[in-house]
């Protein structure tokens, strides 16, 4: 007989509940709540994704099949949809913004001496994708006459191509915007398209402390202020 833990309780034992646990605290996140607090919904929502749970029904009918196995996966009983629904309305998305925010730096610094770039400095790329959408389906993300759309947006890191920010927009915001949102780090290196030139902006990047490499766009009008020497054969 298996006596062991089931594999998603090996899983849930790299999320830093201590952590989490204070990040719900700071944002009162568990605050008047009677059922499926924060951390049991990021458990449940972090099933169904490793699961690939197609809709909350789905999700609410495989927990309840499931019921002997609930206490080693750290829930108590499976909550119904309307509760699923109810707590995905409600909670704050900060406190799974703030720990994403931890796994990710816990990630980089993993994967940090995996990158083929010989560079001390962090070397970042940014770029957006959109992603379209059934109108009929996703009204709220409306992006032309017959279709919706959201727009993802990336800042991977080179070093070891970890995402170091995301942020998901509608289909209509134009890329540039983000650089208004955009963590910048002091030294570091931002790669984009041609799509991201904007002056004002990337003078505030490098008042920042960062650089930037992008391409210019036909038409610019600017000036070469000093070069340095390279070798072609490098």
């Amino acid at each position: 007989m298996n006596v062991g833990k089931t594999l998603f309780a090996q899983v849930m034992e790299f999320v830093p509940w201590k952590t989490f646990g204070r990040i719900i605290e700071r944002h009162k996140g568990d605050a008047g709540v009677r059922t499926l607090g924060c951390a049991d919904l990021f458990r449940v929502m972090a099933f169904a994704q490793l699961t690939w749970r197609e809709s909350l029904r789905d999700i609410e009918v495989c927990l309840t099949s499931n019921q002997t196995k609930l206490f080693h996966m750290g829930l108590k009983a499976p909550p119904a949809r309307s509760t699923l629904a109810d707590a995905l309305n409600q909670r704050d998305w900060r406190i799974y913004h703030a720990l994403a925010q931890r796994l990710i730096a816990r990630a980089r610094a993993l994967y940090a001496q995996d990158s083929v770039l010989e560079l001390d400095a962090s070397v970042y790329a940014l770029d957006a994708t959109t992603i379209d959408l059934c109108l009929s389906l996703f009204e709220w993300a409306p992006f032309r006459s017959t279709k919706a759309a959201i727009k993802l947006h990336t800042l991977l890191d080179l070093r070891g191509a970890i995402p170091a920010f995301i942020h998901i927009s509608d289909g209509k915001l134009h890329d540039v915007n983000v650089l208004d949102i955009l963590p910048v780090e002091a030294g570091a290196f931002y790669v984009m398209d041609r799509g991201y030139l904007d002056f004002e902006r990337l003078y505030a990047m490098h008042q920042a402390g960062a650089f930037f490499v992008t391409r210019a766009k036909a038409g610019m009008d600017a000036r070469r202020v000093y070069s340095i020497a390279s070798d072609r054969n490098s």
